[in-house]
């Protein structure tokens, strides 16, 4: 017979994490099935995504939240920049943890600053090659081949003040084919991503 756990309602909290994505959310939209899927939700052990918040008016990420029901934040380059980052509508959310799903502006020192240690970012390469401005999408991915390297994959890390600098969370490797193109290659990216992001939220957000 199998153990049944009874929690009261002060014993469960769960994370709230916000996903700060500027395109199609492709990772948005597998973080928020597999969290709300986990057998760890029940006893309030695994976090949930309240939020999305996004640079670019009509992304597909908005969709994503739109159809699951997630209140959407659109931001601005000069509060966010040069204001306070937003970080006043993210603690009135109740947000404890921000995730990077192809969130293609860098993020300022005052939202750091507020998340010390809580915000992470999927890089689609191994860094610390192939990071910094301008290293993202395709362009990543032509230069892995370019460099004829034999492997790639993905870098999960938290975020600093630099592009693709933080300290690194997890890595996790697949093959550089001899006929590889930047879309084939990606896609071999893109299953790593889907694979292995939500997991490493969550053991992040179990703490």
């Amino acid at each position: 017979m199998a153990k049944s756990y009874n929690f009261a309602a002060s014993e469960i909290k769960m994370k709230k994490i916000a996903i700060f994505a500027s395109g199609a959310g492709s990772n948005a939209k597998n973080i928020i099935l597999t969290l709300n899927t986990s057998p760890l939700r029940g006893a309030g052990r695994s976090g949930e995504v309240t939020l999305i918040v996004c640079n670019k008016p009509g992304a597909g990420v908005l969709k994503i939240a739109e159809e699951n029901k997630i209140p959407a934040l659109l931001i601005e380059k000069e509060k966010f920049f040069r204001g306070n980052a937003y970080v006043d509508e993210l603690k009135a959310a109740g947000i404890d943890f921000i995730v990077l799903a192809g969130f293609l502006w860098k993020v300022p020192p005052a939202l750091i600053k507020a998340y010390p240690q809580k915000i992470i970012n999927i890089h689609p390469a191994l860094l610390p090659k192939y990071g910094g401005k301008g290293m993202y999408g395709h362009h990543v991915h032509q230069a892995v081949i370019d460099n004829r390297e034999k492997e790639s994959g993905i870098t999960i890390h938290f975020v600093d003040e630099l592009y693709d600098h933080g300290k690194i969370i997890f890595q996790a490797t697949c093959p550089v084919l001899e006929n590889d193109t930047a879309g084939s290659l990606a896609q071999r990216v893109h299953t790593l991503e889907h694979e292995y992001y939500p997991k490493v939220i969550e053991e992040l957000v179990i703490g």
